[in-house]
């Protein structure tokens, strides 16, 4: 089993900040791409950002310049530095991990959701 545990949401004004945390844990091999979507309710699920094992980000661009993220692989921990929030960043969001189980001598890689943390920008 693999659990994602996020935290740091909440209610911000705009042009404020917040740091999102995401810890894996449980039966982990190793842990490959990492990432932070977004869902608004009635829309679909959009990536944010993601970054890999070695270091290398994407981003939306619509948070390009403003938000960052990084990753502590000794911690299993993805972290999303969101600057400069504006009202349309309100939304759920969520964390995700490309996870390799190792199971009876089998490598198995697997996408897993954490539950969603709301984050609330106010005009």
């Amino acid at each position: 089993q693999v659990q994602l545990v996020e935290s740091g949401g909440g209610l911000v004004q705009a042009g404020g900040s917040l740091r999102l945390s995401c810890t894996t844990s449980g039966n982990i091999f190793s842990i490959n791409t990492m990432g932070w979507y977004r869902q608004v309710l009635g829309k679909q699920r959009e990536l944010v950002a993601s970054i890999t094992s070695g270091g290398s980000a994407n981003f939306a661009d619509s948070v390009k310049g403003r938000f960052t993220i990084s990753r502590d692989n000794a911690k299993n921990t993805v972290y999303l530095q969101m600057n400069s929030l504006k009202p349309e960043d309100t939304a759920v969001y969520y964390c995700n991990a490309l996870v390799i189980t190792a199971t009876q001598a089998k490598f198995v890689p697997s996408y897993y959701w954490g539950q969603g943390t709301q984050v609330t920008v106010s005009s």
